[in-house]
């Protein structure tokens, strides 16, 4: 009796050795961030003294894409993954993952077998795209809705100024506050179709260029609207001095975010954006206030 338990219990053992034991990990992401594609391959139990030992196949799907012989310290990559590669120093830790570029991946089932002598292993693992969106979608409202709100005002300070000052002098100035004004709109509309769908290519960033970088020509608007109605005042000045600083900051906050693929910065562009249609909202008020107590507003007189 004791011999038979005996022989079941050291071939139990010897069964369960002759297996490596392979880490499981279900599925891995990658984005267009990514420059680099890992798939995670890793052995809890490798006693192997070196990596003569050693054999690694990849496949995808049901194609062997990659082979790694150990004894010959030769590897065999399919040809359409041409970067695919396993890191051989990291092998005897139990690190078989397959490393390749971003062009060469595709989603789907890979497959990680692993010799060592007579004990083997494998697992399964689903690479899986994830779409990477530059900006989350509340980002992306607040990045337009800001500046086609500081337009809005404009536009509300631009009408004051038409019904409450009439004059040769200035009709020409007016036309060219006109002028300017629907150009702005148009390459803020422009820039907001381009930058509004799709993750992070080229047409995206143009399209958040268009829109930050032109909102310094509100800067010049504020400032003749002010100059045409009724000339700078200490407030006035303080309006456009906010609406600079909104300005720089939209511009530090596009360069930071440009330069990342997952911007992080996010918060200080749109703080600038904000800022610039706050003083667009501070403007419109102060010359409502200005065109209320008075039948017409004046140009400055000039000295």
């Amino acid at each position: 009796m004791w011999p038979l338990v005996l022989w079941l219990f050291v071939g139990s053992w010897c069964l369960g050795s002759a297996q490596l034991l392979l880490r499981k990990v279900k599925s891995v992401e990658f984005t267009v961030c990514n420059e680099t594609v890992v798939i995670p391959c890793f052995v809890s139990n490798v006693e192997a003294q070196s990596t003569k030992e050693m054999y690694v196949k990849w496949k995808l799907n049901k194609t062997y894409i990659f082979n790694y012989d150990g004894n010959r310290n030769n590897s065999i990559v399919e040809s359409n993954f041409s970067s695919a590669k396993i890191s051989v120093s990291e092998l005897l830790k139990g690190d078989a993952s397959l490393k390749m570029d971003k062009r060469d991946a595709v989603v789907g089932n890979y497959t990680c077998e692993v010799t060592e002598l007579i004990r083997e292993g494998k697992t399964v693992i689903e690479l899986k795209y994830r779409v990477a969106s530059w900006f989350s979608p509340n980002e992306k409202i607040l990045i337009v809705i800001f500046p086609i709100l500081a337009i809005l005002l404009f536009w509300g300070k631009f009408g004051i100024l038409t019904l409450k000052y009439k004059s040769t002098r200035t009709s020409k100035k007016i036309i060219l506050l006109l002028i300017t004004g629907l150009m702005l709109t148009i390459i803020v509309i422009v820039g907001a179709i381009l930058f509004i769908p799709g993750e992070y290519p080229v047409k995206n960033a143009s399209g958040l260029g268009l829109i930050v970088i032109s909102t310094i020509i509100l800067i010049f608007l504020q400032y003749n609207v002010f100059m045409t109605a009724f000339g700078m005042t200490s407030f006035t000045i303080a309006i456009l001095i906010t609406q600079v600083l909104g300005y720089v900051l939209a511009v530090v906050g596009l360069c930071l975010c440009i330069m990342a693929c997952e911007p992080v910065h996010g918060p200080l562009l749109i703080s600038g954006l904000g800022i610039i249609a706050l003083a667009e909202l501070l403007g419109l008020v102060y010359m409502k206030f200005v065109a209320s107590n008075q039948r017409t507003i004046q140009p400055p007189r000039n000295n």
